[in-house]
């Protein structure tokens, strides 16, 4: 005998909170509703249709992880979110305005869907998730070389190519290659494994020409990213106490960047090191004047 909240948009509720505000047409017949009253519910506002056969509960206003699930559901069986949309969901980039992007394991079915960027794959794999430890976030148990970087997992409980996979495909969009390169960067910090693509452990496209510069002029390569009592510091030669800092200028301009620069230094002359910060300006403008200061620094 079914308890007193045992209705039909009792269930309905819990289908869109483990669903992230959405259901499908399906999941609504399957609780007792018919077409009609699915039409009665879209028409009072009980229900919004935001894709053919998936509808939000309740509101139209869907959180970003909600507008992946309807594209997904929207898409069908083996869908995943990916590409740039993929990137989003990781944190390896933030969010871009769009259609989401979704990839299916087939060559056929409906070609164009408002609000969706479809992209074929009949490599994908089921989407799993992973069991029991395993060697990084994005990678389910699995035996195979280039076979694990094509499987898909789910991400708060949304179907998506794993972080591999996504950096992969970014590859082949028109995003800018200076994003390509910071969702590289973001997830080998985060401590995803990314087959076949080195690291040299910046954070920026600024840093990376920093460390060109280095290379360029002779320098001994520095530390990269290195955690010195409780600041995160540029490049460290450890031997020599000597620390780079590198910096947008237009992004150090406020007050708050200020201070924090202000105090990192004074934590890092305290402790006995030296201190060089450098503007991507002078970058640009005068990379042999860098080279110079930070060869003397350095004792060259």
């Amino acid at each position: 005998m079914g308890h007193k909240g045992d209705t039909p948009d009792a269930r309905i509720d819990e289908i869109a909170a483990r669903q992230h505000g959405v259901v499908t047409l399906r999941q609504l017949e399957a609780v007792g509703l018919s077409r009609y009253a699915v039409a009665k519910r879209t028409k009072s506002g009980r229900l919004h249709r935001i894709h053919q056969g998936v509808y939000a509960v309740g509101h139209r206003g869907l959180s970003l992880h909600g507008r992946f699930m309807a594209a997904v559901l929207a898409c069908g069986h083996g869908a995943v979110i990916s590409h740039i949309s993929a990137a989003g969901l990781w944190k390896l980039l933030d969010p871009i305005d769009g259609p989401v992007h979704v990839s299916v394991p087939s060559t056929s079915g409906r070609k164009r869907r408002k609000g969706i960027h479809l992209h074929r794959c009949p490599s994908l794999s089921p989407p799993q998730a992973p069991e029991g430890p395993s060697p990084s976030p994005s990678y389910p148990r699995q035996a195979g070389g280039r076979r694990r970087r094509l499987l898909t997992i789910h991400r708060d409980s949304i179907p998506v190519t794993t972080v591999a996979r996504t950096i992969e495909d970014l590859g082949a969009t028109t995003l800018a290659p200076r994003l390509i390169r910071r969702a590289r960067r973001q997830a080998e910090l985060k401590g995803y494994r990314l087959e076949g693509i080195e690291s040299d452990r910046t954070r920026s496209d600024l840093e990376a020409a920093f460390l060109s510069l280095f290379a360029h002029h002779g320098l001994p390569a520095p530390e990269v990213n290195v955690t010195l009592g409780r600041w995160t510091v540029d490049f460290l030669w450890r031997e020599e106490r000597l620390v780079v800092e590198t910096d947008f200028w237009t992004y150090h301009r406020g007050s708050v960047a200020f201070e924090d620069d202000h105090a990192r230094e004074l934590d890092l002359h305290a402790a006995g090191y030296t201190v060089r910060r450098f503007t991507d300006r002078q970058l640009e403008e005068e990379p042999e004047r860098v080279a110079a200061v930070v060869r003397a620094a350095l004792g060259g």
